[in-house]
């Protein structure tokens, strides 16, 4: 995530950016849902399913205003640079043209333009892709921009330990979970242990550990070097994760259909409210990329209506997901990557089925791994940048892509439980970059708006929950959220 103004990149239709943006929401957090599901229990988990893809819609709108705030300042200054230049070089000064330091106070304060408002709709079009670092350092003061580079930090941190243990855990399941005569993968009722044999003498938490170990030294060294993820390998990932969602989805809908359902979920079980919370948090995360998907679309009519009916579809697949899988499988079968319940001759007769869907996540968060760790590298460049400053070799090249490595892979070493992963990063860093970050853009982007182009200036890209009390509300619900799940983890810790 680049904290600066980037090029726009080729245009595409806005049907087109509903699928980008569709593929980009539903990731890895999908994958974890219906544990997620089955642990709290289905009617409160739809409800706050619900909730809180409204809310994320909400901010959405939300960053998308700033945006478009930031592209009229930005091109309010260049009218206002080409304009001077132009005055330069058709007269000289004079005199009377000084202004003394008490008119230049009163200049300083009165908007840019006049009372007329000689403002057009273009003003507020999104041409420039100005990233959410960009924006931060337009709307907010050195503080707020640093609290905003530590969230987004801590959120890739996440991810990273995330995709870093996922992997692994992936491998150990599909390859340890296998006896001498049986290639089925998972079997139906078995429970294992970190401390169950592997291969030979080898435990299972051993396996994991050399998984870990592989996936590190093939993807590591990608961290200290650029690396972007191409159109063609985009596409690949795309279809591969479409196609493994069809087959599960249709897998679990079959043996529903044919009575061989296993699952029966409560209604309501609020211990496993803290994880549902921060699961459905994380899978609703775009706003983070919000430029670099709405920038590029050709016609921005009609872009709010667009993404509520995406956030419509995505809020359908997850509710079908999951509520296949909790039907489907028992509750204390699920496993945390979703994928890892077809692994089971019972599920899937074909063997090569049963491998495409246990490796799966591998494939997949394989090629975004690289490209999270060189953008969290890049914030980190960002966050510590002077003006005018420039970072010796040593720092460059080796210190800061191996803060970026190591921790997410400690991490990941000391446990692979992706459900407290994805909860834990969802609720607090997620719940930063979702609802905090783009309430402040908002309020402070309105502020300035009016500050430079007068009062009653109507932000064409304006979000329909414009008024002030939305801001608040969502603040409220951020807190609310930060609060409950520190109290959720205290409470846990001291029964232990």
């Amino acid at each position: 995530m680049a904290g600066e103004i980037t090029e726009t990149g080729e245009l595409y239709s806005p049907y087109v950016g509903l699928v980008y943006m569709f593929n980009l929401i539903v990731g890895t957090g999908a994958l974890t849902m219906p544990k997620a599901f089955a642990t709290a229990g289905w009617l409160v988990s739809l409800v706050l399913l619900v909730f809180l893809g409204f809310m994320s819609f909400v901010t959405t709108t939300f960053v998308m205003e700033a945006m478009a705030a930031a592209n009229a300042q930005l091109r309010w200054k260049r009218m206002e640079t080409h304009k001077e230049e132009d005055d330069d070089d058709s007269s000289t000064a004079s005199d009377s043209d000084i202004l003394t330091p008490d008119s230049y106070e009163r200049a300083e304060k009165q908007p840019i333009l006049s009372v007329q408002r000689r403002t057009s709709p273009n003003l507020f079009e999104i041409t420039d892709r100005v990233e959410m670092g960009q924006m931060a350092s337009m709307f907010f003061n050195k503080v707020g921009v640093n609290l905003f580079y530590f969230c987004i930090i801590i959120y890739l941190y996440g991810d990273l330990a995330i995709y870093a243990s996922a992997v692994p855990f992936s491998l150990m399941q599909v390859t340890c979970s296998t006896t001498d005569n049986d290639s089925c993968g998972v079997e139906t009722d078995a429970k294992y242990n970190d401390t169950d044999l592997c291969w030979g003498p080898l435990r299972r938490v051993d396996a994991y550990h050399i998984y870990l170990a592989v996936f590190t030294l093939l993807l590591g060294p990608f961290t200290f070097f650029d690396v972007q993820k191409t159109k063609y390998l985009q596409i690949l990932t795309s279809l591969m994760r479409w196609i493994a969602f069809a087959i599960m989805i249709v897998l679990a809908l079959v043996r529903i259909g044919k009575g061989q359902g296993e699952g029966h979920p409560p209604l309501a079980d609020p211990s496993g409210l803290r994880n549902l919370l921060g699961v459905c948090v994380y899978s609703f995360m775009c706003q983070h990329s919000l430029p670099s998907l709405v920038t590029p679309v050709s016609s921005k009519r009609y872009l709010t209506r667009l993404v509520f009916l995406d956030y419509v579809l995505i809020l359908a697949f997850y509710g079908l997901l999951s509520f296949t899988a909790i039907f489907c499988f028992r509750g204390d079968s699920l496993m945390d990557m979703y994928t890892l319940n077809f692994a089971r001759c019972d599920v899937v007769g074909l063997a090569a089925v049963r491998l495409f869907l246990g490796l799966f996540p591998v494939f997949t968060i394989s090629t975004n791994f690289p490209i999270i760790a060189v953008t969290l590298r890049n914030n980190w460049k960002t966050l510590f940048h002077r003006e005018g400053g420039t970072y010796p070799w040593v720092v460059d090249r080796v210190v800061f892509p191996t803060i970026t490595l190591v921790p997410p892979v400690l991490v990941a070493f000391c446990t692979h439980d992706l459900e407290s992963l994805v909860g834990i990063t969802g609720a607090y860093a997620g719940t930063g970059i979702q609802f905090v970050i783009p309430a402040f853009l908002v309020y402070h982007c309105r502020k300035d708006t009016q500050v430079t182009f007068g009062y009653g200036t109507v932000n064409k890209h304006r979000s329909p929950f414009h008024h002030t009390f939305w801001v608040g509300f969502v603040l409220l619900w951020a807190f609310s959220c930060f609060f409950f799940v520190t109290a959720n983890i205290v409470l846990s810790e001291t029964k232990l």
